[in-house]
Parts: structure tokens; sequence; C-alpha cells
């Protein structure tokens, strides 16, 4: 799906930001670290300190990395910040 020459992925710009998204609303354990922390970067920071290097602490189950490069992490921090 294409709006103008912007690539989207279910409302999000592109698989990689949202699979990020996905994971963290729809996994308890990720989901609860979200409400813990106070931005994406503390959030990514905490997981690899608590996961060890069990691969979750670098990669969602899908295999994007939580530090992949095409990640919008503009949109990321706004609904970051939107979090209840």
């Amino acid at each position: 799906m294409t709006n103008g020459d912007e690539q989207r992925y279910h409302g999000w710009a592109n698989y990689q930001t949202w699979n990020v998204v996905l994971w963290i609303d729809n996994d308890e354990s990720l989901y609860n670290l979200r409400m813990e922390s106070d931005s994406y970067e503390t959030f990514v920071q905490s997981l690899r300190d608590a996961s060890g290097d069990k691969p979750i602490g670098y990669e969602t189950p899908d295999g994007v990395p939580w530090k992949d490069s095409a990640l919008d992490l503009e949109r990321i921090n706004e609904w970051w910040a939107a979090k209840e």
C-alpha cells in the first residue's frame, strides 16, 4: 500500500517499525517493560541488560533488530510519549 511516494506498512513507515511496535504492544513482558521505561532507548537498553546473550535483547522474535537503521524513531518516540 502506498501513500503518495511514501511506502506504508499497516500505518507505520515500514515493516521494521511496525514489527517492533507490534511485539511491544502484544507481548506482556515487553509491554510491561515499555510501561516502566521513559523512552524507547531506555527500553532497548533495559531489554538488552535483562536478556544477557539471548536473542530477544537484540531483535524481535521475527528477527528485526531493536536498533534497526530503518526504524522510524521519530514516530516510535511519538507513540512512546502517548502511552497510558
